[in-house]
C-alpha cells in the first residue's frame, strides 16, 4: 500500500461490508495519519456511535502506534467507552505503507451499551441466594427414585460396600426428605439398599428413637 488515499476505494468497499452486516451500531472508521494527527478521519459510517464525523482526529491508541511507543500490532475485540458513556467493543487493524511505516487505521466499533445493560437485567434475574435442589417428575415412581439414588450418592460408596452406619445415613437422608410418605415405598428403599424389611424398620427405629431422646 502506498497511501490510504490510493486504496480509498477497495477500503471504503470494505467499511459498507463491515456496516452493513452489522447494522447501525457498528462504527466504521478510517484513519489517515500521514497529514499529521488533528484530522485524521477521512471517511466513517455510522458515526452516530461515537458522535464523531470526517475530519475529526483519532484516539490515543493510534498516537502510540503513530509514535512508535506501541507495538503497532492490530488490537482486536478491546473495550472503549465514548464521552457520553456508550459501552462499545473495538477491533483496530493498522495500515502500513510499503516500508513498513504506519500510515492509518481502519478501526471498527460495535456499540454494546444495550446488551450490557440486558445482560445486567438477566443476571439479576437468574441470580440464586442458595442452590436447591429440586427435581421435577411425571410421577411418584420416579420421585423416589430419584431420592433413592441421591441418598446412595451422598454417601459415596456402592451398596455392596456400606456398612450398617451407612445404610442408616441413606435412610435418614430419606426419612427427612419425605420418602416414607409414598406408597410402598419401603418395598424399593430395601431393594435398593439390600436390606430386609425387617432390618429397614429395625434401623428407623433406631435413629428416630434417638431423635426423640
Amino acid at each position: 500500500m502506498e497511501s490510504v488515499q490510493s486504496d480509498i476505494d477497495l477500503l471504503s468497499s470494505v467499511m459498507t461490508l463491515i456496516s452493513m452486516q452489522f447494522g447501525e451500531k457498528c462504527e466504521v472508521v478510517l484513519h489517515d495519519w500521514t497529514h499529521g494527527y488533528d484530522k485524521t478521519i477521512v471517511a466513517i459510517q455510522n458515526g452516530h456511535v461515537s458522535g464523531r464525523k470526517v475530519g475529526d482526529c483519532g484516539s490515543n491508541l493510534g498516537l502510540e502506534v503513530m509514535r512508535g511507543t506501541s507495538d503497532g500490532l492490530n488490537q482486536y475485540n478491546y473495550v472503549t467507552k465514548t464521552k457520553k458513556g456508550k459501552t462499545l467493543r473495538s477491533s483496530s487493524l493498522y495500515l502500513k505503507n510499503d516500508k513498513g511505516e504506519p500510515i492509518g487505521a481502519l478501526c471498527i466499533n460495535y456499540d454494546i451499551s444495550d446488551m450490557l445493560e440486558v445482560h445486567n437485567i438477566i443476571e439479576g434475574l437468574t441470580m440464586v441466594n442458595k442452590d436447591v435442589k429440586e427435581q421435577f417428575v411425571n410421577n411418584v415412581n420416579e420421585l423416589l427414585d430419584y431420592l433413592i439414588q441421591e441418598s446412595i450418592s451422598n454417601i459415596g460408596k456402592p451398596v455392596d460396600e456400606m456398612k450398617k452406619e451407612d445404610k442408616i445415613e441413606a435412610l435418614k437422608f430419606l426419612d427427612e426428605k419425605g420418602a416414607f410418605y409414598i406408597t410402598k415405598s419401603g418395598t424399593k428403599i430395601c431393594k435398593a439398599l439390600n436390606i430386609s424389611k425387617f432390618t429397614l424398620y429395625n434401623y428407623l427405629d433406631e435413629f428416630r428413637s434417638s431423635n426423640e431422646q
